[in-house]
């Protein structure tokens, strides 16, 4: 019997080398966005990261491409309200998306960026799918479902992947697992792999690399 959400396999030897082409390329910073008419032309495969604040998005992303400063962390939640474009050699845009859950910024605030974002996922033709970053300590949440439904309103395929999972024991994969995957059974836009991953230990690195390179 096949399991449902099984973890994503490791790449063979050339799909491993396409990734690690890619993001041994030059990744750049190019814009931040605080509205939809300063998006960038949407002229290249996009890939989005979600996460809850402080779940390791800057970093996932900065192990990713190799660049300990590229995607900055912030310690107080919701201190950055901007869709963040990165451009990735002359064919992706990596997006870093404002970390969500944040109980200490304004409603306003909040509104406002829940706003930009439903109309990003929505109009955005060259996205190719959404990371969602789930802290392997805690699991999904259920601000983490909110925006989980927002992509599926939003019809954006998106893939949970499991950060700092270096810092759960062996022990605990077998739970934390049953319940991700209880979760995403009810999700119609999930894609149904999960990838686990550590930044410090830089698990999971190449096969986040090598997914992204194959998306068309």
């Amino acid at each position: 019997m096949q399991m449902t959400f099984p973890l994503a396999p490791a790449p063979d030897d050339a799909t491993s080398e396409r990734g690690r082409k890619l993001f041994a390329g030059q990744t750049d910073f190019l814009k931040g966005v605080v509205a939809m008419n300063g998006l960038p032309p949407a002229d290249r495969i996009e890939v989005c990261f979600a996460g809850r604040s402080n779940v390791g998005k800057s970093s996932l992303i900065n192990a990713l491409t190799g660049r300990k400063g590229l995607a900055r962390a912030s310690n107080t939640p919701g201190r950055t309200q901007e869709i963040n474009f990165f451009t990735m050699a002359e064919s992706h845009y990596l997006v870093d998306l404002p970390g969500y859950g944040f109980a200490n910024a304004p409603v306003a605030v909040v509104e406002k960026w829940q706003r930009l974002l439903k109309q990003y996922l929505s109009g955005r033709p060259t996205l190719r799918r959404a990371f969602v970053l789930i802290d392997a300590r805690h699991g999904i949440k259920s601000v983490d479902e909110e925006i989980m439904q927002l992509l599926d309103k939003s019809a954006v395929t998106f893939q949970v992947v499991m950060t700092k999972a270096d810092k759960i024991k062996l022990s605990d994969h077998d739970t934390l697992l049953a319940q991700v995957r209880g979760k995403l059974a009810k999700h119609p836009a999930a894609f149904p792999e999960i990838v686990m991953t550590s930044s410090e230990k830089a698990e999971g690195l190449a096969t986040l690399r090598a997914i992204i390179a194959t998306l068309d």
